[in-house]
């Protein structure tokens, strides 16, 4: 007989019991709760234990004594098979076993350590990690231009009373909720402070241009406050790693980029809002020929899978300090819906989605069109056909005015005016005479 239960984040199958099993207790009471079935096969089949009654007495003993917690175990029968369901609540405090933190995650169990044990801890205290004081930072340790700066921002978005906005530096990071007692928070140090990085290790960007995965031929590092790292990154993307593609409407220059500003914009501030910045590494950028790749190292909720995210939004942001204070100067235009923005922008742009995975971190990355340089290549057979069309006019018609070529040429006034200074610059027209009464001479090819 099967149960009809399956193993999930709430549901563990095990057909006999061993003691060590008691780590997977603390991690249902460390996360969001579940049960254990002992007596049980991986599929679900009741398979039955022969000490049934025994372990019905000494479970809840033993994990009163390791965990100090209650858990709930019931025998139950099934065809003359014994077996014990082992329910565990959720705990509002952290749960040690034997110094151990463990923590139920989609159908495993893992040890936290190190950055996220700390992230763990905190949160079983309501607190984030943005929001954690810290001691030895002063007042005088903030940049007044920082803080100009949101001040602008949050003036134009009208999302901040003005009255609030006219309050002394000191008030201002009072009244937005950056102080906690006597101490500054983490986020006012990353949004404001003078050398944010030396209080947080790797709060900063790194731009590569890879020819491979292995082959990095340039880089280059963004440091600064949050705002200033986030202008500074999209000014050197467009200006220096990302190539565009140039034409021409008349004498007007267009440039192209394979990526939309505001989808890459929008990606950028979402990684800088939702990474965790207790890793101590930092956001990375790395751009190909073909395609554009942000990483940070911020985690998905709880149970959470890329899909999850793109059709769901987490209605706490990773940071919501720094993600409060980027809504008010209109970083952020609205909770939870950025990777819908990243999608849609992107996909309007260039039809083009951006495609999201997780490995230690959350990766995003905008692929290039793959058929752009043909279309540099047709647009360029385009232009090399007007000018023929052009030339072999004005060898026909030697007194053709400008808009009896834009109209041969299939192109605007504009447009004819501009070839016209390329041939001559490039010594194969020349105009005799006047404008009105002159002719067009074809000198060269």
């Amino acid at each position: 007989m099967k149960l009809t239960a399956h193993e999930n984040h709430d549901t563990e199958f095990k057909q006999s019991w061993r003691d060590e099993y008691i780590q997977w207790i603390c991690g249902f009471a460390n996360a969001k709760g579940g049960t254990i079935y002992i007596g049980v096969d991986d599929v679900g089949e009741i398979v039955g234990i022969d000490n049934a009654k025994k372990l019905l007495e000494d479970i809840p003993n033993k994990v009163r004594d390791l965990l100090g917690i209650i858990v709930d175990v019931q025998m139950d029968e099934a065809q003359g098979r014994q077996y014990l369901s082992i329910a565990t609540e959720p705990y509002p405090y952290p749960v040690s076993y034997k110094g151990q933190y463990h923590y139920r995650t989609g159908s495993t169990k893992q040890e936290l350590k190190g950055a996220a044990l700390d992230r763990f801890l905190l949160e079983k205290q309501g607190k984030r990690w943005d929001g954690v004081p810290i001691p030895y930072i002063k007042r005088t340790d903030l940049d007044p231009s920082a803080i100009e700066t949101f001040r602008q921002r949050a003036a134009k978005k009208e999302r901040l009373d003005v009255d609030i906005l006219n309050e002394t530096d000191e008030e201002l990071i009072d009244k937005l909720h950056l102080i906690d007692g006597e101490y500054l928070k983490r986020a006012s140090v990353l949004l404001f402070a003078k050398d944010a990085e030396r209080y947080i290790t790797g709060a900063y960007i790194k731009i590569g241009y890879f020819k491979t995965d292995s082959d990095l031929r340039f880089h280059d590092e963004i440091h600064g406050n949050l705002f200033d790292q986030i202008e500074k990154t999209i000014d050197l993307l467009y200006t220096k790693y990302l190539k565009a593609d140039i034409t021409y409407e008349g004498i007007q220059r267009i440039e192209t980029f394979p990526v939309s500003k505001l989808a890459l914009r929008e990606a950028l501030i979402n990684a800088v809002a939702h990474k965790d910045y207790g890793s101590g590494t930092p956001i990375q950028i790395s751009v190909y020929d073909d395609k554009l790749m942000i990483w940070n190292a911020g985690d998905l909720p709880q149970g959470w899978s890329v899909e999850t995210l793109k059709q769901k939004h987490p209605s706490k942001p990773f940071n919501p300090d720094i993600a409060h204070i980027f809504f008010l100067a209109g970083l952020i235009e609205s909770w939870g819906r950025g990777i819908d923005k990243i999608i849609s922008e992107s996909v309007a742009y260039n039809r083009v989605e951006p495609t999201l995975r997780y490995d230690n971190g959350l990766w995003i990355s905008f692929g290039f069109i793959p058929a752009a340089d043909e279309a540099v290549e047709t647009r360029g057979k385009t232009r090399g056909k007007t000018r023929e069309n052009i030339l072999e006019t004005m060898r026909k018609t030697p007194s053709v005015t400008m808009e009896e070529l834009a109209e041969a040429a299939g192109i605007s006034t504009k447009g004819i005016e501009w070839q016209i200074q390329k041939l001559k610059s490039e010594g194969i027209i020349r105009r005799i005479g006047s404008a009105k009464g002159g002719h067009w001479e074809v000198t060269g090819e």
